[in-house]
């Protein structure tokens, strides 16, 4: 499975740091890493792509008094590692003091380094890959005469290994899998054609939907696509459905960033303590949740994460801080040093249909296009298709639409969040409803 051991990554890791401290530097960080990858992809149950990768590396940090230099290189050999901390170095000394800059405090690295049950390594050939992404694409394409193509169906796995390890005594360990299938299908009728998909990711190959149920389930959601229309353009409630209301936490996340907040691009600068959502919500941040996607018992910098509430009662309880934008801030790190962990958005109702009832007439967005969100401002405007819905009762599919508002705006008109997160997806948010919105259509 991997070419390199354990012991190995550790060795590379020592070393690094060695050279690093020879050469004048005051502390350092290195991340020694390899990953390999298998991807198919298959059309009209024709091979298309069949790609092996195996990727190496090493990304080295280091700090000269308050300088910083970074470099990295995908050479493991011990001359490479020496030229990548001399480059490092270099770098550092031409670099500004910035008083921010440093390694975490020592009390803040992780010091129980358990196991999140993230690796699964299994031993699934390109046959058999295949063969997954053939049934896969032939369940979507005999659903219905009305799906006359595809955009193929792919299967891919990727096992990685790695560690961490800095100057201040500090080295983990870490291993994970991932496995994914998708279906892309393509139907048309009375001249109207649709695309739409489905896919899984799990880091076991055992929890992985079967190829029958994703390509049954991509047919599905392009047969109730066909015959789309618009809708007259005005100011409706809007479902944000779970395939695209992760992005609205996303934005969320984004906003309460530390480096958006100490660059003042943000909208919610300022904001810790304060109400933005209603008093229903309650969004959580849960790192050790096990066999889960964006969780680790320690950032990127080696401070442990914790479970913690980021929003209780509508109220912003905390900061997504690295911590540089800590410093930045005169706030304390939060081990969000790489990025947001596991975010799990507690429902207030148990399904969309509930969520339905309750927006009587309005729109269900379920496919989002463009990128017109402005984290500064917090002006939102994207295209989208999805379901008119009247009386609680989806009415027909609709397409070529702009969804439009402001994000504080969207966030305080909250009515509703569904129990249907999918289960294996990065974070778990359900369906949000949004009190009003402007669409545009005819």
């Amino acid at each position: 499975m991997f070419v390199c051991s354990q012991q190995d990554l550790f060795q590379f890791a020592e070393d690094a740091l060695r050279y690093a401290k020879q050469g004048g530097a005051d502390g350092a960080a290195v991340d020694v890493y390899e990953s390999t990858g298998l991807e198919v992809a298959v059309r009209m149950q024709e091979t298309e792509k069949v790609a092996y990768r195996r990727d190496t590396g090493v990304e080295v940090a280091v700090f000269v008094g308050k300088k910083k230099g970074y470099a990295s290189t995908a050479d493991l050999s011990p001359q490479a590692l020496q030229q990548t901390v001399s480059a490092a170095l270099n770098i550092a000394r031409f670099t500004e003091d910035d008083e921010c800059s440093g390694l975490p405090e020592p009390e803040f690295l992780a010091s129980d380094l358990f196991d999140l049950d993230l690796y699964h390594p299994d031993t699934q050939t390109p046959d058999q890959a295949i063969e997954w992404a053939k049934q896969c694409e032939n369940a979507a394409l005999s659903q219905d005469m009305r799906i006359t193509n595809s955009e193929g169906s792919e299967v891919s796995s990727d096992v990685s290994q790695s560690v961490f390890a800095n100057s201040l005594g500090f080295a983990a360990y870490d291993r994970r899998t991932r496995y994914a299938m998708s279906c892309v299908a393509v139907a048309s009728d009375n001249g109207d054609m649709q695309r739409d998909y489905w896919s899984d990711a799990t880091r076991s190959v055992d929890d992985l939907a079967s190829a029958d149920e994703i390509g049954k389930t991509a047919a599905q959601r392009v047969l109730a696509r066909l015959n789309s229309g618009s809708v007259k353009t005005g100011v409706y409630p809007v479902l944000f459905d779970r395939m695209v209301s992760g992005s609205l936490i996303a934005h969320l996340a984004g906003a309460l960033s530390g480096g958006a907040l100490y660059r003042k691009s943000s909208f919610l600068c300022d904001s810790l303590g304060k109400k933005i959502l209603p008093d229903f919500v309650q969004l959580r941040e849960e790192p050790h949740l096990k066999k889960a996607f964006s969780v680790a018992v320690c950032d990127d910098e080696g401070v442990a994460t914790k479970p913690r509430t980021v929003i209780d009662n509508g109220v912003v309880q905390g900061y997504f801080l690295s911590t540089y934008s800590a410093r930045k801030l005169g706030l304390t790190t939060t081990g969000n040093a790489g990025g947001v962990h596991h975010l799990c958005l507690k429902p207030t109702v148990a399904t969309q249909k509930d969520l339905l009832k309750q927006m009587g007439t309005g729109l269900i967005v379920t496919e989002l296009m463009g990128q017109g969100v402005n984290l500064l401002t917090g002006d939102y405007s994207r295209g989208a298709s999805g379901f008119w819905v009247e009386n609680g009762v989806i009415a027909y599919p609709v397409e070529e639409i702009t969804i439009a508002g402001r994000l504080q705006d969207m966030y305080a008109q909250v009515l509703g969040i569904a129990d249907d997160a999918r289960e294996h997806a990065s974070h778990s948010v359900g369906s949000i409803l949004i009190e009003q919105m402007t669409v545009a259509g005819q």
